[in-house]
């Protein structure tokens, strides 16, 4: 059974995703990303950025394994934008400045901001991912490269090694306590979206019934990386003679390993309510038991207006039927 006692709930409705930022929680919809904040003085703070379509990434989403690629580089660069802003309010708020203390950026400079961060969001994702596949790699080389010849147990010894600094990782930056409620906030995201997918009313009581786990969480894309990693490195064809050789290798097959890794979080998302075939989601659950923390009652109130106020802009953008 995955780590908690309350329920994971089946999907049956619109597949919605967000992701935990400064003091609040964004929410991806069909026709804008929004987010909701907990403000110093305790009212709620709305951040709304429009989804505007491109009509070759919509191809380009219909496409398996290649919609994994588009969708984590669309998703770092929107989720930069907003977590560039709810850090920026936290800090004015923090220094007691208030809003009207400051001059209104024009039309130009905020089309600027946004971009920007949205570029150093995309090329940080890629970084980290580089980062995170090339140094277990040369580490495994270093320290285990000349004691065995089985290049699968070398694969399956680097990707121990990306676990362990995943997880050390994590359990360091959880030290500081923003990040402590940061993971509140990705708990909240998630029993928000387990009850809109339960159909059950969002009210705070009824939504804290449900669990801190997701089975589509990046949490659960992370873990399945690893393990596909492991699986596509070990192919015979894939064979390296040299450090170089490897590391080569992991960088063409980046783009290979986040395809076929999304599509497994898409599978298992789907089967999740069926026995035995739900066990595949679960590696992906355990690593929430440190990138999710339990909510309190006002950390679920701020993912609820998130989500109902990007739930009423998709329900304004429906065409009428008459």
């Amino acid at each position: 059974m995955p780590p908690s006692d309350t329920p994971i709930a089946p999907p049956s409705r619109t597949a919605y995703g967000g992701q935990a930022v400064i003091e609040g929680v964004m929410f991806v919809g069909r026709t804008a990303h929004v987010t909701a904040m907990r403000r110093h003085d305790g009212t709620i703070g709305f951040f709304e950025t429009p989804k505007k379509e491109i009509r070759w990434v919509l191809f380009l989403r219909r496409i398996p394994f290649i919609r994994g690629i588009v969708a984590l580089i669309e998703a770092s660069a929107k989720g930069a934008v907003h977590f560039n802003h709810t850090a920026e309010v936290y800090a004015t708020d923090q220094s007691g400045a208030g809003e009207s203390s400051t001059q209104s950026p024009t039309i130009a400079q905020k089309v600027t901001l946004v971009v920007g961060v949205a570029v150093v969001g995309v090329l940080s994702f890629l970084f980290g991912k580089l980062l995170f596949t090339l140094l277990p790699a040369a580490i495994e080389q270093w320290a285990f490269g000349g004691l065995f010849d089985n290049q699968f147990w070398h694969n399956l010894i680097e990707g121990m090694i990306k676990m362990c600094l995943l997880v050390g990782y994590i359990l360091l930056i959880a030290q500081t306590p923003m990040i402590k409620r940061l993971f509140q906030y990705h708990g909240a995201e998630h029993k928000v979206i387990s009850a809109y997918e339960a159909g059950d009313p969002l009210t705070v009581d009824r939504v804290q019934r449900y669990s801190t786990f997701h089975y589509r969480c990046g949490s659960s894309f992370i873990v399945l990386t690893v393990i596909v990693g492991v699986l596509l490195y070990s192919l015979p064809v894939f064979e390296w003679e040299s450090l170089t050789e490897r590391l080569l290798i992991r960088l063409a097959l980046l783009p290979v390993v986040i395809g076929v890794s999304f599509e497994v979080l898409y599978i298992t998302n789907r089967v999740r309510a069926v026995p035995l075939l739900r066990y595949l989601g679960y590696p992906g659950i355990w690593l929430q038991v440190l990138t999710t923390k339990q909510p309190t009652n006002e950390q679920v109130e701020v993912a609820i207006a998130a989500f109902e106020r990007m739930r009423a802009g998709d329900e304004r953008a429906q065409p009428v039927h008459t």
